[in-house]
């Protein structure tokens, strides 16, 4: 009896126990695999172990096998970084995790699965997922970092991705980008895909020819911008975006844009883009469903088309539609049976379709064409808008026809000459240029300043950080910088140049990420010095100075980060007329400005600048030579983050005190 109990107590116990438990390496198989007899593997021949598998899966991928089926075990296949095959297809079986291992992936570009260079990859797993570890990655442990991709592909041909779930990554779902200069990766198909919770983007593609991506869901991205769903952003004018399409596919949830088209980096000399959406539909997104950019002069800016054909977007916290930096004369744009729905529903009087320019631009706007798109129609807005970052940018070869709606009701609408007189009013602006200081000769406007060393405590600033001091010969000039994070960015050292006047270098250093370092340098001269300090994308503070320091804007404006309270600036004595341009973002970031003159009197105020705004002064006789003030506040209605300062007709340089100033 007791010898019968045990038996049935084994062979219960061998039927419960997981089959992962039973695998073991099958010799023979391998064998017969490396010998050519087989043409399908499977992973668990090479073994299976439950702590790391990742021998045992690169061995099958590596075996040279045509087709390996990756088995449902009962576990997760833990997994370090895997090297993909060329001339292999990989099957994952239904209900098949493959789980990127906790605590590795140190990396910063440290992917699930790569390849490099290699062609005729199939990955099929429907049912099948594939997991990394992303909020281990945002550790103390970890170096922060956008890369730490679920599947990556540079350089590649003939790649099918089927079925797949591809989540929680330290950057993308897919990443599709280069790994040879001018080798771009071609005949890719990309069907029935799930990218979710994924830290960067759904799918990044920097370059590819020939793509299909069909039927996929792109959602609950967020973590670090840009947060789409799709960007296709090329890094160098030499990378191709060519026969790329979407078809039937959804972008939702993802903290930014449903689908991003960046192609900035690309120019005239690149091969034209032509992209095309079919169908697709984005809803819910933090950012614009349908976002644009290509930079650049009508001259410079690359040439194609991207056209969006039956797709809707709904609903939208933003304009559905913006069309940033767009030359008219480049790349085509066409929408074609598109839908908006419940567009725009943050900002009041916020159009559903945007045009944007850039800083620096100087090309009409434009060359777009809408062909029976249905927009919600508003009694306080316009269909379509341009928000105006330059002053007194034109708008042309914006053709079409629009279809509003409104309580269930639809007129149609052509877009003729008049009605974009109608939408988009010509803006007169006054063009008072920018004044070099290139051969000036500068003094602080009085000898012996007052300065407090924490005046400048309350400045952030973004991406272009230029400071200029005066010092005496021999005087020690010590600041300190923080150099701090914005969001998720990472940041590496950050270069701190200081030049005299005529650009020789006389101190360099480096501050570290999200700390606090000390700059010095002795002055070999009495003059003014000039010190360089580019955050990027996150932002720099001087809690502390030796030297009054004036903010330059001498090349471009003073891009300020949340940045509140009271700035001074210098009107030269013979001075009649000087601007004062200020803006936010563009969409949704803003600022409250208010011009002050020396009396202290406020001339002029503006809430909620999202654009540029220009207060233009006419003195009724010249100037004897005054400070005048900016006060900074957080806008009524919209966030304050990015905002910035041009001075124009006056030296571009701003600083916290009055007698901090220069003069010529």
């Amino acid at each position: 009896m007791r010898y019968r109990f045990m038996s049935i107590c084994m062979v219960t116990a061998m039927l419960l126990t997981p089959a992962f438990l039973l695998a073991e390496v099958n010799q023979q198989a391998i064998d017969d695999v490396a010998a050519g007899k087989i043409e399908t593997a499977r992973a668990s021949w090479w073994g299976f172990d439950p702590e790391d598998s990742t021998k045992a899966l690169q061995a099958a991928i590596n075996s040279g096998a045509p087709k390996v089926i990756v088995d449902n075990v009962g576990r997760p296949w833990i997994v370090t970084p895997i090297e993909l095959a060329g001339n292999q297809e990989v099957i994952f079986e239904k209900g098949v995790e493959v789980v990127a291992k906790k605590g590795e992936f140190k990396g910063t570009n440290d992917c699930l699965f790569r390849a490099v260079l290699k062609e005729n990859i199939t990955l099929t797993g429907y049912g099948a997922v594939l997991r990394m570890q992303r909020s281990d990655y945002a550790g103390p442990e970890y170096k922060k970092a956008e890369w730490r991709h679920v599947l990556q592909f540079k350089s590649c041909t003939n790649i099918r991705v089927l079925g797949l779930t591809l989540t929680e990554s330290g950057g993308d779902g897919i990443y599709l980008g280069t790994g040879k200069p001018g080798v771009t990766n071609k005949g890719v198909l990309i069907k029935d895909v799930i990218c979710e919770k994924n830290y960067r983007q759904g799918i990044s593609v920097i370059t590819a020819e020939d793509l299909l991506i069909e039927n996929c869901i792109l959602r609950d991205t967020g973590g670090t911008a840009p947060q789409a769903g799709i960007d296709y952003e090329p890094n160098d004018p030499s990378e191709r975006l060519v026969n790329c399409v979407m078809r039937d596919c959804v972008a939702e949830g993802n903290l930014g844009g449903g689908y991003v088209a960046y192609l900035n980096a690309l120019n005239a000399t690149s091969e034209p883009v032509s992209l095309r959406f079919e169908n697709c539909k984005a809803s819910n997104n933090g950012g614009t469903e349908a976002y644009v950019s290509t930079g650049g002069t009508a001259e410079t800016a690359v040439k194609g088309l991207v056209e969006f054909v039956g797709c809707v977007f709904e609903p939208t916290k933003f304009p559905g539609i913006i069309v940033a930096g767009k030359p008219a004369d480049t790349c085509r744009m066409r929408f074609e049976r598109c839908a908006l729905r419940e567009a725009a529903t943050v900002v009041p009087g916020q159009a559903p379709i945007a045009l944007m320019t850039r800083q620096d631009m100087t090309d009409p706007a434009g060359g777009i064409e809408f062909v029976d798109c249905v927009v919600p129609e508003a009694p306080d807005r316009k269909p379509i808008a341009l928000v105006d970052m330059t002053g007194g940018i034109p708008v042309k070869d914006v053709t079409g026809k629009l279809i509003l709606e409104r309580d269930g009701q639809r007129r149609e609408v052509p877009i003729t000459g008049e009605t974009l007189a109608e939408w988009i009013p010509a803006v007169a602006i006054n063009a008072i240029p920018r004044i070099s200081t290139a051969g000036m000769t500068l003094r602080p406007v009085v000898d012996t300043p007052e300065w407090k060393p924490d005046a400048l405590a309350f400045v952030r600033l973004r991406q272009i950080a230029r400071l200029v001091i005066f010092a005496r010969e021999g005087e020690q000039v010590s600041f300190r910088i923080r150099y701090l994070q914005v969001a998720h960015y990472s940041g590496n050292l950050l270069l701190i140049i200081a030049t005299d006047w005529s650009g020789n270098e006389v101190y360099r250093t480096q501050a570290l990420f999200n700390e606090e370092t000390e700059v010095m340098f002795t002055a070999p001269a009495t003059g003014l010095y000039r010190v360089a300090a580019d955050p990027g994308l996150n932002y720099v503070q001087i809690p502390l100075s030796s030297h009054p320091i004036n903010l330059s804007g001498e090349t471009q404006p003073v891009h300020f980060y949340s940045t509140t309270g009271e700035l001074y600036f210098w009107v030269p004595a013979g001075t009649t007329e000087f601007g004062v341009r200020v803006m936010g973002e563009g969409l949704g970031e803003a600022v409250r400005a208010a011009l002050v003159d020396p009396t202290g009197t406020v001339v002029e105020e503006k809430d909620n600048l999202a654009q540029m705004y220009q207060f233009t002064v006419e003195l009724p006789k010249p100037s004897p030579g005054e400070a005048w003030s900016l006060r900074l506040a957080k806008p009524s209605a919209l966030v304050m983050e990015d905002h910035y300062v041009d001075l124009r007709g006056i030296p571009s340089l701003l600083a916290p005190a009055k007698d901090a100033l220069l003069r010529p």
